[in-house]
């Protein structure tokens, strides 16, 4: 524990890389914190043994500093619960319900491309510190879809954007503070208080929207909008379903429908999940293009094919069309998956060739030791779009590549995300080539709860006419 409090989130994965280097072919690991022993497990063939149960679905304890947050939502609850909330809340992602979010995504995304424009007219010739106009944008994203409302976070900065990103930071300072692990210290301290006053806001204002939502329901029939001018966040007005209409139609027709509380818990999880992951895997993609001009044009070529001369916003017909940029989407994700580890609490042993999981071990799905395992992907750091044709990947054992976990426990919002990185992406790059100032090599990144830059990341932008 000592040893690894003074290391940097970027020297812990440099760490662990080595060690995974070192035991490539026995495919896991056993690290101690203390006298408790987390099971690291990388190869895909073992990782095969667990994603897949319906009964090991229960998360490490690492996740319990979420829950006052959280609460019982979908990323942190198990057993029973957490089947019955997986069927309510599935149809509500159903790739024909995705088309309505398309044209919010797109409508931020044009923002967004509005919003760098600016910034480089500020300051020509010079990088763009690109990651905070892109969260901003996710943030701007998920809101609208997850609650219909929209806070102009790519505008100006609201007490819920800046409250969002405070509160994350703090939850990663308890994980790698051991003092701060005891509720009464941690709640007694200033970052503790902080933390509870930040929770406030954030609960109160996910609260605020069900109720006026439920409300609005039971006055009417049909859909309409809020409309409250006095409210901070101006309520969208447009005839557009958002996810907490969609989780409350089913709510009604559910025969155990969630609590106020447990709805509550299921937009916050939403709103956390959806934004920060999403915000990563597209600044990573410009940051890999930005180093890799060969394939970069393919992509210009791309796009150039698919949309000519137009400057409308892309359609969902036309994303699908784009299979390069799929690839290179999916290589990024590769070497840099949002979500880098996902623990388990085992509930039943689990037998490994010759190794024994018992129960109640923790065990560290390492996705991203799994993805730069150079016995399954030779040169790993090496960005091959190619890796993902059909005939590269035929072969490879399924779990080699998992960005969105697998099994019962998968991502639900998947399609979602790479819906909004797509159009992301695609907007930006029919205005724009890239030019990154650092490299894979001197980057700095982390790779905790998800795989955040540890530092600015500066690109150049150049317009492509």
């Amino acid at each position: 524990m000592l040893k690894l409090m003074k290391l940097s989130e970027y020297e812990h994965l440099k760490l662990h890389t080595r060690i995974m280097e070192n035991y490539k072919e026995d495919g896991l690991y056993v690290q101690y914190i203390g006298i408790t022993p987390y099971v690291n497990v990388f190869k895909p063939e073992y990782l095969e043994h667990i994603f897949p149960s319906t009964v090991n679905i229960t998360k490490g304890d690492f996740y319990d500093t979420m829950k006052p947050w959280l609460g019982n939502g979908l990323l942190l609850s198990t057993g029973k619960q957490w089947f019955h909330d997986r069927k309510l809340i599935g149809p509500t992602f159903h790739f024909s319900i995705l088309d309505q979010f398309a044209v919010v995504v797109s409508e931020k995304a044009e923002i967004l491309t509005k919003c760098l424009q600016k910034e480089i007219e500020k300051n020509p010739g010079e990088a763009v510190n690109t990651f905070p106009f892109i969260i901003n944008a996710a943030l701007d994203i998920i809101c609208e879809t997850a609650m219909g409302v929209n806070i102009h976070a790519q505008e100006a900065v609201t007490k819920y954007t800046s409250t969002v990103h405070l509160t994350s930071s703090l939850i990663m300072d308890r994980l790698f503070q051991p003092w701060y692990w005891f509720d009464w210290l941690f709640y007694s301290l200033p970052a503790g208080k902080q933390f509870k006053s930040a929770l406030d806001i954030l609960h109160g204002f996910t609260k605020e929207v069900i109720n006026k939502r439920k409300i609005e329901r039971q006055s009417q029939n049909d859909y309409t909008d809020l409309e409250n001018e006095d409210n901070e966040f101006n309520i969208d007005k447009r005839k557009r379903k958002a996810f907490l209409d969609l989780l409350l139609d089913q709510n009604e027709k559910d025969d155990t429908p969630l609590t106020d509380d447990e709805l509550r818990a299921q937009v916050d999880t939403f709103m956390f999940e959806g934004h920060d992951t999403t915000a990563v895997a597209i600044t990573w993609t410009l940051f890999l293009l930005g180093n890799n001009l060969e394939q970069q044009t393919k992509v210009h070529e791309e796009l150039e094919e698919v949309f000519g001369d137009s400057e409308a916003p892309a359609r969902v017909k036309e994303l699908s069309q784009l299979k390069y940029l799929d690839r290179v989407i999916k290589e990024t994700l590769r070497i840099f998956p949002s979500v880098p580890v996902i623990s388990r609490e085992l509930t039943e042993d689990i037998k490994i060739d010759n190794y024994i999981l018992p129960k109640d071990t923790t065990v560290i799905l390492a996705i991203a030791l799994a993805h730069r395992n150079p016995a399954v992907w030779p040169d790993p750091m090496k960005f091959d779009p190619d890796r993902f044709l059909p005939e590269n990947s035929k072969n490879r054992n399924p779990y080699a590549y998992v960005p969105f976990s697998a099994g019962p426990r998968n991502c639900i919002g998947q399609r979602f995300a790479l819906l909004e990185e797509k159009i992301v992406l695609t907007a930006i790059l029919r205005k724009w080539r890239v030019k990154s100032v650092k490299t894979l090599d001197t980057i700095k990144y982390g790779g905790s709860l998800i795989f955040r830059p540890s530092e600015e990341v500066f690109i150049h932008f150049t317009p492509k006419k």
